[in-house]
């Protein structure tokens, strides 16, 4: 095992586990903003507003994440902007992660009987209000089960960054496992780190779904 030990192994596969924790937070927070902002424009009543968050649904959605990775990463370094591997996964991720989301908050949104809507506009309130005190807060319940299970498919998608040399929990493996000439023992450990960050995610989901949509 070279001059590594087991313990300097899972050392530094927990160093990489941290960067993708951090990653994923970095890009689930940051894609829920935007993926709001994409997600009000989409059930605006303007048209251009509707076709440009359609767009932005359809393109992020419609390519693979690691080309989208690969445009950000060198497509800024050409236009002669320097860009940490960090940064342009952060950014990746993140358009990536606001796309998804925005269609799944949409669908929630939906959901909601028009009734509400004509409910809140004879109380005079703006489409603003009316999506933030009376439709978000319904929505809400219906989201919180397939938000917590999107977050799955987040952290798995940090794997795919390793390919711009960010030193995720895969990148670290794939060091690890050629420096110690035991790629099984490394990427076993691998696979348990990304399944101690999923699984529970997976249960939280299911629990949620069983809980918000129990019958009183």
């Amino acid at each position: 095992m070279s001059d590594f030990t087991f313990w300097d192994i899972l050392r530094n596969l927990l160093t990489g586990l941290q960067w993708t924790l951090a990653l994923s937070l970095v890009a689930f927070i940051g894609g829920g903003l935007v993926g709001l902002l994409i997600l009000i424009m989409r059930i605006s009543k303007n048209p251009a507003s509707r076709y440009l968050a359609r767009t932005w649904i359809e393109l992020f959605q419609g390519t693979p994440l690691l080309m989208q990775l690969f445009l950000v990463f060198f497509g800024v370094a050409l236009a002669g902007v320097e860009i940490s591997p960090w940064m342009a996964a952060a950014i990746a991720l993140t358009l990536f992660t606001s796309a998804y989301l925005a269609e799944i908050w949409r669908g929630c949104v939906e959901a909601i009987p028009n009734g509400q809507w004509e409910a809140s506009s004879s109380l005079a309130m703006y489409p603003l209000e009316q999506l933030r005190y009376v439709i978000l807060p319904q929505a809400l319940r219906i989201a919180v089960a397939p938000t917590v299970g999107f977050s799955v498919q987040v952290v798995k998608g940090t794997a795919v960054t390793s390919i711009i040399g960010f030193t995720e929990l895969t990148k670290t493996g794939g060091m690890l496992a050629n420096a110690t000439f035991e790629p099984f023992m490394v990427y076993g450990l691998v696979a348990l780190g990304y399944f101690l960050l999923c699984y529970p995610l997976s249960l939280s989901a299911r629990y949620l779904e069983r809980r918000l949509h129990a019958p009183a």
